[in-house]
């Protein structure tokens, strides 16, 4: 294939985010071939081929990111990967070896493959959570890039996702085998919400057990700014269409770009609430138990997760690095990513929270069936 057709690959096609930047690359006349790649394929991906262009292909790519075979396969004649693929986990769900596996080792068997098959740009997914909040739980209000912040890790999933980030960046100017240089870039996500996310569908699960209120898990002081889905993957495409420009490419390669939008600054329970008020959900005005309290309770269940580790597997439904996270005041501006890439949100935040209410409206009924009869599974009533 000619190293001047325009082809993407995208893994983590049929993640959250991965389906969102495929939809957004479909209006890009200029893009000629999208690879979707995932460890299994959504079928309503495949339904998106109705939607392309007379001119732009899409195929998909089914298998695991260790696959090195099929990363080869998916990268020969790509000219930008956008790699999403990761797992997300921040209450200890998942082995630390499974986290480590795709979230480090895959990010570095996809980088080895795309420098074999000469792939021009790599963008990373990256996230807030790889710089924090800290254990100490500092606050950061409108950070940016240049900020200086004390991070200490605790989340794996922070910890592995930071790992991966660096293995990108340092690729940056990586020589390939047709004697040009990769250009590398990471973006930075605030915390993403929009239609499909499986945190809000979480949450209202619980509301509706306990009469349609929302549990608050975060202080309506400890101001975040959450990032709409649509507004994330409009950042991945206009970085990928900068990077095609050489005098950008070398602006923008090697470096990272927090990536928020014009969402208010609130708690994530508010956003929550925020999302849902619409349809007579409310939410407590206060923490269940004193923020002190709550870390003690935190505390005892690590220990009893630890003592049964030998034996059985359990997995808290609270931590202290988590409750930090959802309790410290923690927000990015994306006036670098203005500047850098003409980055601006395509979704303002009432058009935001009107799509995510109304996403929320059409599986409503289902969830309430699902607390009726809770022999389903969630898997099930998430198809």
């Amino acid at each position: 294939m000619s190293q001047t057709t325009n082809v993407y690959l995208v893994t983590g096609a049929s993640g959250f985010l991965g389906q969102w930047i495929i939809k957004q690359m479909l209006k890009e006349e200029e893009i000629h071939e999208i690879r979707m790649m995932d460890k299994v394929i959504n079928p309503e991906l495949l339904k998106l081929k109705e939607e392309c262009n007379s001119k732009m292909q899409l195929k998909t790519f089914e298998g695991d990111i260790r696959d090195k075979a099929l990363l080869q396969k998916a990268c020969c004649g790509v000219k930008t990967v956008i790699h999403t693929a990761c797992i997300i986990d921040v209450i200890g769900a998942v082995e630390e070896e499974e986290l480590e596996g795709v979230n480090v080792k895959g990010t570095q068997l996809l980088l080895e493959a795309s420098i074999q098959e000469n792939v021009k740009f790599f963008i990373y997914t990256s996230s807030v959570e790889v710089v924090g909040p800290n254990a100490q739980g500092d606050p950061i209000i409108d950070g940016d890039e240049d900020t200086v912040y004390k991070t200490n890790l605790k989340f794996p999933y922070s910890k592995t996702k930071h790992k991966g980030e660096q293995l990108v960046l340092k690729a940056n100017g990586q020589q390939l085998k047709n004697n040009e240089k990769m250009v590398t870039c990471t973006l930075r996500p605030m915390y993403i919400f929009g239609e499909n996310s499986k945190f809000i569908l979480r949450y209202i699960d619980d509301a509706i057990k306990t009469g349609n209120i929302l549990v608050r898990n975060s202080r309506p002081e400890a101001l975040v700014n959450p990032v709409y889905v649509g507004n994330v993957a409009w950042a991945h495409v206009l970085l990928s269409k900068a990077l095609q420009d050489p005098e950008k490419a070398r602006r923008i390669g090697g470096k990272f770009y927090f990536i928020s939008d014009d969402t208010p600054h609130m708690s994530y329970a508010d956003l929550n609430y925020e999302v849902a008020k619409d349809l007579g959900f409310r939410i407590q005005p206060r923490l269940t138990l004193p923020l002190p309290l709550l870390y003690v309770i935190a505390f005892l269940l690590e220990l009893v997760r630890d003592i049964l580790k030998p034996f059985i597997r359990y997995t808290p439904y609270i931590n202290r690095p988590l409750l930090t996270m959802l309790n410290t005041p923690f927000s990015f501006i994306y006036k670098k990513a203005k500047k850098d890439f003409d980055y601006s949100p395509c979704y303002s935040w009432e058009e935001a929270r009107k799509r995510t209410s109304e996403w929320i409206a059409s599986v409503l009924p289902q969830h309430r069936e699902y607390v009726k009869c809770p022999s389903n599974t969630y898997k099930t009533l998430c198809k």
